[in-house]
């Protein structure tokens, strides 16, 4: 009976409707679902073309700020002359990193500190070159003779800063469920494309624990994430029955996929030739706790966890086999993206109709 008077309560207020205002009514309704598609279709459409960038420019060119025109990465000759530093900005156990100035744009310049880890470097090195994309900081120089590498400098930091950012004056506008899931998407894109990248499927082995990953990305100016250290970046070679091993001491903590710990006891002392090694479906494992940590504690935070719960679930299958691609966690969030943002848009479409 409620149920019936609610409806008939809603037939008698159309009624009473002027006609005009009941058409303006429905055409608002119309542009909004069209507004809503030209959003959801532009960002499809972004996110489809992993490692295709209209802005990119050819390999061995880069493209920095306000500069129309591609710029062949700078020699070792050019750094000494036209980049120069200014201070420190981080260091960790393989580099330090200097914010420094070219031709009035900040860049950010890294240097090698421990000699025992030049290969980490130079592999490093040769990922950056090798995977340009939007999805990776831009390089735009280095000199092998020097052990130093030029790229793109992001202000806001690493992800680790990203609550911190968020509580700035300037940046409490973005911290809203709808950006941090943005976030948590593109970590997964990225995920994503090194999965699949033009080298092969690569792992992201710098990875032990949370703040770990963290500082592995860095927070772009528009709100965006890219990969930004890929020192320790494996490849995964089924064909050739190669798999990987991140690292060779013994790792331990829930953090880790159950993969990556000791399978033989306590009463086995660990041996890194007796290590099974694994594939990147330990990258899946941890994206649960990373994006529960974008996602942060806000307003409608819980309800998108609600959304992504069985992906989530699916993700932490202790054995890797039945733990879902990249590209599998990519279109649930994507989906669950689409039908968040409907329903904040036209709550009250159904009833209107």
């Amino acid at each position: 009976m409620e149920k019936r008077s609610h409806y008939a309560k809603k037939d008698l207020i159309l009624r009473e409707m002027p006609p005009a205002l009941v058409v303006v009514l429905l055409l608002a309704v119309l542009l909004l679902n069209i507004l809503l598609y030209l959003y959801l279709s532009s960002f499809y459409v972004s996110s489809s073309h992993l490692d295709l960038d209209p802005n990119l420019c050819p390999s061995g060119y880069f493209r920095l700020g306000p500069l129309k025109n591609c710029s062949p990465w700078l020699s070792c000759e050019a750094i000494d002359k036209e980049v120069r530093k200014l201070k420190c900005v981080g260091e960790g156990a393989v580099k330090k990193v200097f914010l420094s100035e070219w031709k009035e744009s900040k860049v950010a310049l890294s240097q090698l500190t421990n000699s025992e880890l030049e290969n980490d470097f130079l592999h490093g090195l040769k990922m950056l070159k090798a995977l340009q994309s939007k999805h990776v900081v831009k390089l735009l120089g280095y000199c092998k003779e020097q052990y130093t590498i030029l790229t793109e400098y992001h202000p806001l930091g690493s992800l680790k800063s990203l609550n911190e950012t968020l509580d700035l004056p300037k940046y409490k506008g973005l911290n809203t469920w709808h950006h941090r899931f943005i976030l948590a998407i593109d970590y997964v894109r990225i995920l994503h494309y090194l999965h699949n990248s033009p080298l092969g499927t690569l792992v992201m082995c710098d990875s032990n624990d949370l703040d770990k990953v963290l500082s592995q990305y860095l927070l772009t100016s528009d709100f965006h994430i890219v990969v930004n250290d890929l020192d320790a970046l494996p490849l995964v070679n089924r064909s050739a029955g190669r798999l990987v091993k991140c690292g060779h001491q013994e790792l331990r903590g829930e953090f880790v996929a159950p993969e990556q710990l000791w399978p033989y006891g306590e009463e086995v002392p660990f041996d890194d030739d007796l290590m099974p090694p694994y594939d990147e479906k330990t990258d899946i494992w941890k994206i649960p706790d990373v994006s529960n940590f974008l996602l942060g504690h806000i307003e409608g935070s819980d309800i998108v966890r609600l959304h992504l719960f069985d992906v989530h679930m699916e993700c932490k299958k202790n054995n890797p086999v039945e733990r879902p691609s990249a590209q599998m966690v990519l279109d649930t969030y994507r989906k669950v993206l689409t039908s968040l943002i409907r329903e904040v848009a036209m709550p009250g479409t159904r009833e209107m109709l």
